[in-house]
């Protein structure tokens, strides 16, 4: 399958999830687990039915690994911010990261309550609806808007900060440039379907993106946990990660 065709899968099942939730009549608590919501398994259950038809391999956080030997396999978050969806909040996406051998190729980011989507090709660029997208040219912490998953300990210097809660936007935020970095911080964690799909679209725009402590951030093991941080311009990733690290 090549990237043209990849792509057209990935934002078929993105729209397979917006068919699914306009039918929702309950978007609250599944009872199945803490902080699954029944958005979450009807997007789940919409978007596997397109990647299996397609033949890819799929590591879901509601439904785990499914084929994960194929040679190319979708990091999926079905509602990326659920609890925002629950609540109203339009601040949401279904999230989807093919990766290869070579790490992620190809991702969709869509944000199911206004329909803005973002993709990326690997050495492609990213796109906002079509258009090519750019990071803010900031270098300093000083002067930056940064985004947080989790609570900071304390003050690392930055001008303004959002906590959004949909890590999938928050990074595309950075890619567009509305943000100018994004960082896990206070012990808070995320699945690699949370952050691959907005990683790629992040640094085809121009962005840097890196783990707090280093570790490898291309990753289908769905225990693992990361702490992504991203920004702008390589001298303000540094003073991020940096502040986020202490």
């Amino acid at each position: 399958m090549d990237d043209d065709a990849l792509l057209e899968v990935l934002h078929a099942a993105a729209t397979a999830v917006s068919r699914a939730l306009d039918g929702l009549s309950d978007w609250g608590p599944a009872g199945t687990r803490d902080g699954q919501f029944r958005s979450d398994l009807a997007a789940d259950a919409a978007a596997l039915v397109v990647l299996d038809e397609a033949g890819l391999g799929v590591m879901s956080e509601e439904s785990g690994s499914y084929r994960v030997d194929r040679p190319v396999v979708v990091a999926l978050d079905p509602v990326d911010g659920s609890t925002n969806a629950a609540r109203g909040i339009p601040w949401y996406a279904t999230s989807l990261c093919a990766v290869d051998v070579e790490g992620p190729r190809v991702s969709v980011v869509v944000n199911q309550a206004s329909g803005v989507r973002f993709e990326a090709v690997r050495g492609g660029g990213a796109r906002r609806d079509g258009a090519a997208i750019r990071t803010s040219t900031c270098e300093h912490l000083g002067e930056a808007i940064i985004g947080f998953s989790g609570y900071p300990p304390r003050h690392f210097g930055w001008s303004q900060y959002r906590g959004l809660g949909a890590a999938a936007l928050d990074l595309c935020a950075v890619a567009e440039g509305v943000l100018d970095g994004y960082a896990v911080v206070g012990g808070s964690m995320l699945g690699s379907w949370d952050y691959l799909g907005g990683m790629l679209i992040c640094t085809e725009a121009g962005a840097v993106v890196r783990e707090t402590e280093g570790r490898e951030l291309v990753t289908l093991v769905h225990t693992d946990r990361r702490a992504p941080v991203a920004a702008s311009t390589p001298a303000l990733l540094e003073a991020l990660r940096s502040a986020a690290a202490k």
